[in-house]
């Protein structure tokens, strides 16, 4: 076992045993670099990552390419989900020197951190090549490779003020729609060509401006009909290989369904789809069953591997359908999900799609029941904060939404996880496993997407304590992570000091951690009332901005944010108590304001200042539907509250 078996991160774990002499990133590895007169040779990756495996399996496994390495090298291996500070730096030093990115990535570095040379995955004869020129222009020309390090590092602390813009304006969410439509696949729905990644956060954005031209709902029923999804346990994967959602790249990760939950009981709020309703609850489904943890929390995603083979767990052929349901009932089900002799997928397996109707539950579960029997991917368990506060804002509001409280309560066992581990002294770590609070601190996004899955669970719950949590993350972003310039660094000033401060304001597959933090600090000042927070959310959109003409794809949780902005947000307060009957129904309608980003409070008191000063009406529990806190009059029926809200 090497310096990994220790560590809390699956990934880090999946190479304890490996014959390389791994070093967890860390000043050690740092200092042994120094000591040997070595470069560093950094390894990225996370634990479902199909390439990684392969990587592994193919060179950190073999014990010739690990006496290389061991002798020639500092060995440091990084699990991204856990840093992703490093692996954002360490990431744009490697699409600036090649133009591409990806995981595995292979990184060579100087004892100072400045990368020279930069590349992915390498076959083992090329890796193997590889190490030896490295190692030997490190001998001959020294000076040269620690020059391009240093030529790196300049170049790349020059970036920052590119995206410098005013807040945004209806004008430019309407120029980002042009540019969406632009980039429509009118044939597949979604956006550009393959490979094709769920666009959650412009799919939201859509949804806030009355979805022009159908895209987000097109979009939406492709994803869900498509390979992508599964359609035996609900749950979607990372993305499709191709640009008509047919092959999945199968491992399925925590943030993209809490995305797509919330993104499709939206869809259902706006249109009354029932495929919207199925989807967005087989999802919180598949998450609390499959993704679960004995503390409450949430693990961060499952393999695309099992057996060694990606896709193995999840592809069918017509005779296996046929050996579990029958044959009239096989060739039934063949047809409906689309698996055929010639296959869609490889050697001959399908991928499940069901391009129209519905798969009868009999079917399905007697398919799911015979998959369960099937080798399991693996599952990485480690409890991302970020991800697990995108999960409390989707099962939250799917719960209140569709009628399920128990999805309210899994949203709020998470909720208490993370406040019990992960949130000591007003900060947050990032990850947790086993019950055990990691080392690595929260980057913007932990802070910001926990705040935001707090403010969704107050709005579904009514309960204060959950918005005074929220504020005290919030205020450690406005502390620790502002640029002075209106817009956030992604790691907080007391962080660990690496060649940049990373502080990339464009989405991923995720929202960035900028435009988390607005979206929080715009919902946080609707209950509060706080300027200084709103100022705060308003000047971090100025990226919008710029990137609405023809970046909108990579902005679009800024857009929705923008969106939210542009119409207040709406502020709904529903007075009175929370068991009565009149107080819920109130409560209901207003969770289904489809104006952007209406923030939502319940309950009765002064504690949240939205609801403060605001009371019943002859006795029955009212609704206050206001603007910066100026609110029209209280009404006292579901009917009159829905009038307002259309208005």
């Amino acid at each position: 076992m090497n310096r990994l078996k220790d560590s809390t991160s699956p990934y880090l774990l999946q190479h304890a045993d490996n014959p390389v002499d791994w070093f967890p990133w860390g000043e050690e590895a740092f200092e042994e670099a120094r000591r040997r007169d070595v470069p560093i040779l950094l390894s990225v990756g996370y634990a479902a990552c199909h390439w990684c495996h392969v990587f592994s399996h193919e060179s950190f496994e073999d014990v010739e390419t690990a006496r290389m390495m061991n002798a020639l090298f500092v060995n440091v291996k990084v699990d991204r989900e856990e840093r992703p500070d490093v692996d954002a730096v360490y990431m744009e030093a490697t699409q600036a020197l090649t133009g591409q990115g990806g995981w595995p990535m292979t990184v060579f570095m100087t004892a100072e951190g400045h990368p020279f040379y930069c590349g992915t995955y390498f076959p083992r004869p090329r890796f193997q090549a590889l190490l030896n020129a490295v190692a030997k222009a490190w001998e001959e020309q020294r000076g040269e490779l620690v020059e391009q390090g240093q030529q790196v590092v300049a170049a790349l602390g020059g970036q920052e003020s590119a995206l410098v813009g005013p807040a945004p304006d209806e004008a430019a969410l309407d120029e980002a729609v042009v540019s969406l439509e632009q980039g429509f696949d009118a044939v597949n729905a979604g956006f550009g060509g393959a490979p094709k990644f769920p666009p959650s956060m412009v799919l939201e954005f859509l949804l806030r401006r009355g979805d022009p031209g159908g895209m987000a709902a097109a979009t939406l029923e492709a994803m869900a009909r498509g390979g992508m999804y599964d359609q035996l346990g609900g749950g979607f994967a990372r993305y499709s290989v191709d640009a008509g959602w047919v092959v999945p790249h199968f491992e399925k990760m925590l943030y993209d369904n809490a995305l797509l939950a919330r993104v499709y009981a939206h869809w259902w709020r706006k249109d009354g789809s029932p495929l919207a309703r199925r989807i967005a609850l087989e999802t919180c489904d598949w998450m609390v069953r499959e993704l679960g943890t004995p503390e409450g929390g949430f693990a961060s995603a499952m393999d695309a591997d099992s057996e060694g083979v990606e896709g193995r767990f999840y592809a069918w052929t017509p005779a296996q359908l046929a050996e579990v349901l029958g044959e009239e009932d096989g060739r039934r089900a063949a047809g409906l999900l689309n698996v055929t002799e010639e296959g869609t997928f490889e050697h001959g397996a399908s991928t499940l799609q069901l391009l129209s109707g519905e798969l009868p539950e009999e079917l399905r579960a007697a398919l799911f029941a015979a998959r369960a029997e099937r080798v399991w991917p693996a599952r990485d368990d480690k409890v991302v904060a970020a991800w697990n506060g995108l999960a409390i804002a989707a099962l939250a509001e799917c719960g209140a939404l569709f009628g399920r409280p128990d999805l309210v309560e899994a949203a709020e066992r998470a909720a208490g996880l993370l406040e019990r581990l992960h949130v000591v002294g007003g900060r947050i770590l990032r990850t947790s496993r086993d019950g055990a609070a990691g080392r690595n601190a929260g980057v913007l996004e932990d802070y910001a997407n926990v705040a935001e899955g707090l403010i969704a669970l107050h709005g579904v719950t009514g309960r204060a304590e959950y918005v005074t949590r929220a504020g005290v993350l919030l205020d450690a972003v406005l502390a620790h992570f502002g640029d002075g310039q209106g817009g956030f660094y992604d790691t907080a000033d007391d962080a660990e000091a690496l060649f940049q401060r990373p502080k990339d304001p464009t989405d991923n597959a995720t929202p960035s951690g900028r435009f988390a933090a607005a979206g929080a600090l715009l919902s946080y000042a609707a209950l509060t009332g706080s300027q200084e927070h709103r100022d705060a959310a308003l000047g971090a959109l100025g990226p919008v901005s710029v990137l609405a003409g023809k970046h909108a794809r990579f902005a679009g949780w800024g857009l929705a944010v923008a969106a939210a902005a542009l119409r207040g947000p709406l502020e709904v307060a529903v007075v009175g108590p929370l068991d009565d009957e009149r107080t819920k129904a109130l409560h209901r309608t207003a969770l289904m304001s489809v104006s952007p980003g209406t923030v939502v409070t319940v309950g009765q008191g002064e504690e949240i200042p939205l609801l403060a000063g605001r009371g019943l009406v002859a006795g029955a529990p009212a609704a206050y539907v206001c603007r910066d806190f100026a609110c029209r009059m209280p009404v006292t029926t579901p009917a009159e509250l829905a009038r307002e809200l259309q208005n």
